[in-house]
């Protein structure tokens, strides 16, 4: 009641927190995509970019079978949106996905809830990469994965999103998840609350911020191929790739010729082996220009490119912009 505030940023998550705050008369700029209609400017993730950095990561790693795992729906329409996407993309490549049947809370206790996920997991068709709407949800996944004995990432590779590094990094195994720049988000609110609150007018009234990326631990670690000699050159290109791997390391390491092992790789891989040294390389210079400080020619040094000029024009070819571009979208 005596709160004297100029604005506010807030989650608007209830009808009852929406009249509230319409009855303060102050610049709002709300922060949560749910189903009730809030009529004040806004700043969202990007779902559907989520859904599909989530859905490219996975596809990456030779996967045919998908599966995602949110809400029960309607509790949270931005995660249904992730799971919407998620399915929309694997199935358009032509791919079996399945969606967990979430129940509401307080229908079935915490062990109930898990034992039928794990249940729901083991019925899945197997190796399986599996979306969590977010990282709570993937530490579910990988203690239902514990309980129906299930390896990951061999059996079941899981991907989470938000980025949330202590859970991500104490979970077991450590879990790979989408990093949907929380930081820029805020950014974005605070920048357009100060306009409000400075008398102008806001013509965009939805802001959607894009994900920076996804960051690779150990729970996707994992490529489903049924030749063996693809997975060991594809095992010993991404240990390799940024010390300088050439194309002939790998041949020699492999102790085959160009021509056999370049085929087996786009038959089962559908890349090349200059193009899989490539594609590692370039993973590691987006998770250094989003998570370090370092300067652009540490980066390409660090991550086996003979010079910052072919590294930016690798980086233009396959992104559509340079590093330093790439670095700046990412910094807010």
């Amino acid at each position: 009641r005596n709160w004297n505030g100029d604005g506010i940023l807030a989650r608007i998550e209830t009808r009852e927190m929406l009249e509230l705050i319409r009855s303060l008369d102050v610049p709002v700029v709300n922060l949560r995509a749910v189903s009730i209609k809030a009529d004040f400017p806004q700043v969202l993730n990007d779902n559907q970019k989520i859904a599909e950095l989530a859905a490219q990561h996975l596809l990456e790693r030779g996967l045919h079978h998908f599966g995602f795992v949110g809400r029960p729906r309607g509790v949270n329409p931005a995660l249904d949106q992730r799971g919407d996407e998620f399915f929309r993309i694997v199935t358009r490549k032509g791919k079996s996905c399945d969606c967990f049947n979430c129940q509401k809370s307080g229908v079935q206790s915490w062990e109930e809830e898990q034992d039928r996920l794990a249940r729901w997991l083991a019925s899945l068709p197997k190796p399986v990469g599996v979306m969590a709407a977010n990282d709570e949800r993937g530490l579910q996944v990988l203690d239902a994965c514990r309980r129906a004995g299930l390896a990951v990432p061999d059996t079941v590779a899981v991907i989470g999103c938000d980025n949330d590094e202590p859970l991500c990094e104490l979970s077991i195994p450590p879990m790979t998840s989408v990093d949907v720049n929380a930081e820029g988000i805020g950014y974005e609110a605070a920048a357009l609350l100060d306009r409000l609150m400075s008398g102008q007018t806001v013509t965009e009234k939805t802001i959607r911020v894009a994900p920076r990326g996804v960051v690779t631990r150990r729970s996707t670690d994992v490529l489903a191929c049924e030749d063996d000699e693809v997975r060991r050159a594809v095992a010993f290109i991404r240990e390799n790739a940024c010390r300088g791997l050439q194309v002939g390391d790998v041949l020699m390491h492999m102790g085959m010729s160009r021509a056999s092992l370049q085929q087996r790789m786009k038959q089962f891989i559908g890349r090349t082996i200059h193009q899989e040294i490539q594609r590692v390389r370039l993973a590691m210079v987006k998770q250094r220009l989003i998570s370090s400080t370092d300067t652009i020619k540490q980066i390409a040094r660090e991550s086996g490119f003979a010079s910052v000029q072919y590294m930016t024009r690798v980086f233009r070819a396959m992104t559509g912009e340079t590093p330093a571009r790439f670095r700046s979208r990412r910094a807010k």
